[in-house]
């Protein structure tokens, strides 16, 4: 890269700001498989373009080294346990609804080496299954070359009452009546939710188990509902879970469904090829996963698109940051909304990590803040540049 390129590049810096969990480094560190690798994929991160359309990485303004070294110990995953003992492997935290939703390769490699070939790891792809659950499968597996042999789904009376059209719920205010009694017509009205999940795993190859977390106020009529019509979706199985209150044995039948699927034929593979189109890769996954009829790409995605391909990223996985409240790009959209097209207004790329993130819809990358930033009210003196009433 030229004096020039870096003049460009300065002259013409736009910046924006992203939550630290959802940040480039943040996945790179869940996405490694080493020291090395982790050198390597934060020398890769693409900083700017220049004016030519040149990528301008770490490595071009020299500071990857200095972040490897920020980030040596943060690589070595944090060994834990549960109250009865078991060990945990805590380690990375990148956002689902914005970056890929899954716990570190490393600690997944690390938990299978030491359960031994006939052992079990449970690992965690977050959010709805239509996020973490298909990033788990196109980014993560990708990378890690692991296969996983089930998929346990887990869900909630509630969080399908309110996929079947309950009211919100909302913090600080006690939850409505419908989550807290029987209501069969609303619970099998958002079953339709957990069903098109179920179809999104299978979707992938690999047997599902449906666990239900049950709550004291669930009715053993709703339980048996869910469990039935998990079953009748394609689940293998389907089982009550009690372990926020009995802890273990609370989810003994849960393990041993998840045993006896392991064991069913499972033929794993992944949603699209890497080499298609980028815009291909979106549509697939908007189709197939959310059950959008197309996509709709705005100026700056389509201009992002041309750009991308352009510098050789059009390879890469795609990890759409869109709602986990619902299916489409709308939150409030419940249960399966048919007929929609997906917006897409603009893809970054997280290079290093191995990814471009197209933006859905109104998601936001800084979760929490207001729908109109106070800054846009802050009023500037024209002449010395300063915030007037603020000195």
């Amino acid at each position: 890269m030229s004096i020039s390129d870096l003049a460009c590049f300065f002259s013409s810096l736009q910046a924006h700001f992203d939550i630290a969990v959802a940040s480039e480094i943040m996945a790179v560190l869940a996405l490694t498989n080493g020291l090395e690798d982790m050198r390597e994929r934060l020398g890769k991160m693409v900083v700017a373009s220049s004016k030519k359309g040149v990528p301008i990485t770490t490595e071009d303004l020299g500071v990857s080294g200095a972040l490897a070294v920020l980030m040596k110990d943060a690589i070595k995953p944090n060994l834990m346990q549960t109250l009865e003992g078991n060990p945990v492997f805590v380690h990375a935290g990148p956002f689902a609804n914005i970056a890929h939703g899954n716990s570190s390769v490393l600690a997944d490699k690390i938990a299978l080496k030491t359960v031994g070939k006939d052992g079990f790891v449970v690992t965690e792809a977050g959010f709805g299954a239509d996020i973490g659950m298909e990033k788990f499968f196109d980014i993560k597996c990708r990378y890690s070359g692991l296969q996983p042999h089930v998929v346990v789904l887990v869900a909630t009376i509630r969080a399908l009452k309110m996929h079947g059209g309950g009211p919100t719920v909302m913090a600080g205010v006690p939850l409505p009546k419908e989550y807290i009694v029987e209501n069969i017509p609303l619970l099998e009205k958002g079953c339709s939710n957990l069903r098109k999940q179920i179809e999104n795993a299978r979707i992938f190859g690999v047997p599902v188990v449906v666990a239900v977390n049950a709550f004291k106020s669930d009715t053993e009529a709703e339980l048996q509902l869910v469990i039935r019509m998990a079953k009748e979706a394609g689940a293998l199985d389907a089982v009550k879970c009690t372990h926020w209150a009995d802890g273990g044995k609370g989810a003994v039948a849960l393990a041993e469904a998840v045993q006896r699927a392991s064991q069913a034929p499972s033929h794993f593979q992944f949603l699209y090829n890497v080499e298609l189109p980028v815009v291909e890769k979106i549509r697939i996954i908007a189709q197939k996963i959310y059950g959008a009829n197309d996509i709709e790409l705005l100026p700056e995605a389509q201009f992002k698109i041309i750009q991308y391909t352009k510098q050789g990223f059009g390879n890469l996985p795609i990890c759409m940051a869109k709602t986990h409240l619902s299916l489409s790009h709308d939150p409030e959209l419940k249960g399966v909304p048919t007929g929609f097209i997906l917006p897409i207004r603009d893809i970054r790329a997280s290079v290093g990590a191995g990814f471009l993130y197209p933006l859905v819809g109104t998601m936001s990358t800084m979760p929490g803040l207001p729908t109109r930033p106070c800054f846009y009210d802050i009023d500037l003196d024209p002449v010395t540049g300063q915030v007037n009433g603020l000195f």
